[in-house]
């Protein structure tokens, strides 16, 4: 119960920024052209956002929708294609194709993580939310969560991939 807290409150501290940046964004003048900062963090946010609000949704593996569950490329693909239109590969390994690679350092929100969970590279793929935590799928079992990224002893972030267009 204290880890669902945890996770919940980190949600929506996460939510609650997004917000009050979307506001100022409101205020901005229409006509003026958005700085490439501006671009990134729109589209990033509109990510976020749909990632958070399936927070809970059950583990399914093979699962590809909200109503029967999703697994953590499921869930990846929902998003993207809910928040941005974009259609992306099935598999985690299919997605670690997609976008420019990226070295761990230089992750941003709305960045890919993947991961090597069963001793294979890409078994695993999460969205990075900032400061060291992402949103995913993570087991059967299990919901969809915000977590740490060094979510167990076993599992090391391989790859960060940004897909986002902007």
């Amino acid at each position: 119960m204290r880890k669902f807290l945890s996770s919940l409150l980190l949600a929506v501290s996460f939510a609650s920024a997004v917000v009050t940046a979307s506001a100022t964004e409101a205020v901005r003048k229409a006509d003026e052209p958005q700085s490439f900062f501006e671009r990134y963090t729109n589209v990033a946010q509109d990510v976020i956002l749909q990632g958070l609000k399936l927070v809970g949704v059950r583990y399914r593996l093979g699962g590809n929708d909200e109503s029967s569950g999703l697994d953590c490329s499921g869930f990846v693909r929902l998003v993207f294609k809910d928040s941005l239109g974009a259609q992306l590969p099935r598999t985690a390994a299919e997605m670690s194709q997609v976008g420019q690679r990226i070295d761990a350092s230089q992750l941003k929100p709305g960045d890919l993580v993947f991961f090597n969970t069963m001793r294979r590279a890409f078994s695993h793929v999460g969205i990075y939310l900032g400061d060291n935590h992402f949103l995913h799928a993570p087991r059967t079992g299990a919901e969809v969560r915000v977590e740490n990224m060094h979510f167990n002893n076993n599992s090391h972030l391989h790859l960060g991939r940004s897909v986002l267009e902007y």
